[in-house]
């Protein structure tokens, strides 16, 4: 198992460890580190501080800031822009955009689960600018290329 730093940020986050749910959970789960209620409104967009700040240390690990399925399944509550890259030489703290898809107004509670982080590992790749591709396989034409079937 690799290790990253954790730095508390919040000190009321002392309650709240990041911690895997079960031991085959693949994200920690990030809270809203917020005081009072927010309320969210459809179409609304809110960034929310974790009271958190990671040091992952490793070029080749990343971090995704993912959405909580319960979440938006529920309420229509999701991280804004799909996923949420958290590079190895970040080292602040985490936030957590939300946007409400849903139709009513989504009130988020004083450190809710927002959001998770998942590590994965990345690689960087060098760059070979070419005139003609080495192989081809003659796919291409865009979205849905393959066909339905």
């Amino acid at each position: 198992m690799k290790t990253i730093e954790v730095k508390i940020l919040d000190n009321a986050m002392y309650a709240y460890p990041l911690s895997y749910a079960t031991p085959g959970s693949a994200g920690l789960d990030l809270r809203a580190s917020i005081e009072e209620p927010f309320q969210l409104y459809p179409k609304q967009r809110q960034l929310f501080k974790t009271g958190v700040a990671i040091n992952i240390k490793d070029p080749s690990i990343v971090g995704f800031i993912t959405s909580r399925s319960g979440l938006n399944l529920k309420h229509g509550v999701r991280v804004s822009q799909g996923i949420g890259t958290i590079d190895s030489d970040y080292v602040d703290e985490l936030g957590v955009i939300l946007y409400n898809d849903g139709q009513e107004i989504y009130t988020v509670e004083p450190y809710e689960r927002i959001a998770q982080i998942v590590f994965i590992p990345v690689y960087q790749m060098s760059l070979d600018l070419v005139d003609e591709f080495s192989y081809n396989n003659n796919r291409g034409g865009g979205f849905g290329s393959t066909g339905k079937t």
